[in-house]
């Protein structure tokens, strides 16, 4: 049985949301694995909390795709398949793209900063094979554009999404020590800082895009 550090026992209010994203985050790390059963009881006691706080969390993550039910009442954590991934990159890219042009004018120097301190975090990361602090890094990047384009649909269908992404980059992670993250952001930087709203949207787009290929490539069809 998986070891859940993540586990703790939590207070009453808002428990559908905060198992839900205890749960997530076991799921996209690896701690719970692919396929493994979930039983609501039990994670109640894990938890603290009583069956029905699980039971609405569970439900949330299915509708992800990160769990799902199989004939005989059977809830498990989805397998891992390369080609449902492989479809979210290129959303995942526009979606990325588009938030850098309705964030263009809107990023201040503040926002700059805070992205370069980000991508700063995300190499050394990188280079110390922190899958967790790498992922963190990368997300913190990225979050700065799509908060700049105070777009609500833009930043809901990416939480939604963005869970099958980073638990193929988890369990991938060996994967990526010669991708060049760290450059593709200090360009996207570069053109932010230069006015060139086309070019950043479209380093931003090939930035996932070169992800996507790199983890779910088209000859992997079907796994």
């Amino acid at each position: 049985m998986w070891e859940v550090n993540q586990l703790q026992r939590i207070p009453r209010e808002s428990l559908r949301d905060r198992v839900y994203h205890i749960l997530q985050a076991a799921i996209v790390s690896g701690e719970i694995a692919p396929e493994e059963r979930l039983r609501d009881q039990e994670l109640a006691e894990r938890l603290g909390v009583s069956r029905t706080p699980v039971r609405e969390a569970l439900q949330l993550l299915e509708d992800e795709g990160l769990v799902e039910t199989v004939p005989g009442s059977l809830t498990r954590v989805t397998p891992l398949v390369s080609a449902a991934a492989r479809d979210a990159f290129p959303v995942v890219a526009a979606l990325h793209a588009l938030a850098t042009r309705l964030a263009t004018g809107r990023l201040t120097e503040a926002h700059l900063a805070a992205m370069h301190r980000a991508n700063e975090a995300l190499r050394a990361c990188m280079e110390s094979g922190d899958r967790g602090g790498a992922t963190t890094a990368d997300d913190e990047f990225h979050a700065v554009i799509v908060d700049a384009s105070e777009n609500q649909e833009i930043r809901r269908t990416l939480e939604r999404i963005m869970p099958k992404l980073r638990r193929l980059e988890f369990a991938q992670f060996g994967s990526l020590a010669g991708r060049a993250s760290w450059q593709q952001h200090h360009d996207i930087l570069l053109a932010l800082e230069q006015g060139a709203v086309r070019e950043a949207a479209a380093l931003v787009e090939e930035n996932w895009l070169s992800l996507g290929r790199l983890l779910a490539p088209e000859h992997e069809s079907g796994k």
